[in-house]
């Protein structure tokens, strides 16, 4: 460690994304979509003029956030745009949750929300999974200074439908409740619709995933006008032009291709569960999905060894060598042949 460091920073505990390899292999450790994004993306890239680059974007990315909103049913004033979801994230949780009470937030989820609570001072409650393994939130509506979980969650892959959502609502109506939705697309419900009726309630969603643009890095919080002017007060505190000319356009257009976006999140739903089928058949225990990956463990194996084997054979997944995770490996859905290849090493790995 530095000396010239700050303190807070030698207390930092960053987050550890998943391996971006620089071999070639099959690559099912990132949740990544394995089709490209719409045509039209590609349209914008070929026709887009340098000469815009000279200028800054528009500061509040309302063309964006109009053709956002137009997709999701709500109104642009209701919409927040960013640098990836997990730059707004980073923002909501400065927004909304310094707060004297700790942040509520399950047990397994995503990683990256105690590395923000412990960056910005924040002190959290964590809530066990229940027994089925999903977020618990009837614990979650216990006393807090505010609510976070992942819905679909990940890395289990198991959501909650609309109905459950505002029943935790209805409960926590002086805080806020923030959903990220990350993984939404691939079968799971959004609360999006909520928003109208909940002030309360902050949805977060990404185009890494079923837009299939996480090399763009262009995320979105949806939710009451008053928790949208926090936000942008935070942002422009910090970066007024988080979302540049070229990654707007290319979003705009990616949202305009509807037929595109519902192909291509229906493929990989159809690879997910045929290949949960195919796990299955193979002595695997695996979790129901709703997203574009699946948890799986198997109780004759040590997946430690296993991950290192099928790495050796060119195929990349992830391991989470945490006490709750250890005995499982997370498996996006690729493409078919990609799936194929799995089984086919995973047929020749196992006795």
């Amino acid at each position: 460690m530095s000396k010239l460091w700050s303190p807070a920073v030698r207390e930092l505990t960053p987050y550890v994304p998943g391996e971006q390899p620089r071999e070639r292999l099959i690559k099912l450790n990132t949740n990544e979509n394995p089709y490209p994004p719409a045509p039209g993306v590609e349209k914008v890239l070929r026709e887009f003029s340098a000469d815009h680059l000279r200028l800054y974007p528009d500061p509040t990315s309302m063309a964006l956030r109009q053709t956002l909103a137009q997709t999701l049913g709500t109104s642009a004033e209701n919409v927040f745009v960013g640098n990836g979801s997990d730059e707004v994230l980073a923002l909501a949780f400065q927004a909304f949750f310094r707060q004297q009470k700790p942040l509520a937030i399950p047990d397994i989820s995503y990683s990256f929300y105690p590395v923000y609570c412990r960056m910005y001072g924040i002190e959290s409650r964590i809530h066990p999974l229940d027994e089925h393994w999903q977020v618990d939130l009837d614990a979650l509506s216990s006393d807090s200074g505010g609510v976070v979980f992942a819905n679909p969650n990940a890395p289990t892959g198991l959501g909650h439908g609309r109905e459950a959502i505002a029943a935790l609502l209805d409960k926590v109506t002086d805080r806020v409740v923030l959903v990220d939705e990350a993984y939404v697309d691939f079968g799971g419900e959004s609360a999006v619709p909520l928003v109208e009726h909940y002030p309360n309630l902050l949805v977060t969603g990404t185009f890494s995933k079923s837009r299939s643009l996480a090399g763009l890095r262009l995320g979105y919080a949806v939710g009451s006008p008053e928790l949208i002017e926090g936000m942008v007060r935070v942002k422009d505190s910090f970066n007024s032009y988080p979302v540049d000319a070229l990654a707007s356009a290319i979003g705009i257009a990616a949202l305009e291709d509807s037929d595109y976006f519902d192909a291509t999140r229906e493929a990989v739903m159809a690879t997910r569960e045929r290949a949960r089928l195919r796990l299955t058949e193979l002595g695997f225990k695996v979790l129901p999905s709703q997203t574009n990956f699946l948890l799986a463990t198997h109780p004759e194996q040590d997946v430690a060894q296993l991950f290192v084997d099928l790495r050796e054979r060119g195929i990349l997944v992830r391991h989470f060598n945490t006490e709750a995770l250890r005995d499982y490996l997370r498996i996006t859905i690729g493409t078919d042949d990609e799936m194929d290849s799995l089984i086919e090493v995973l047929t020749e790995l196992l006795p």
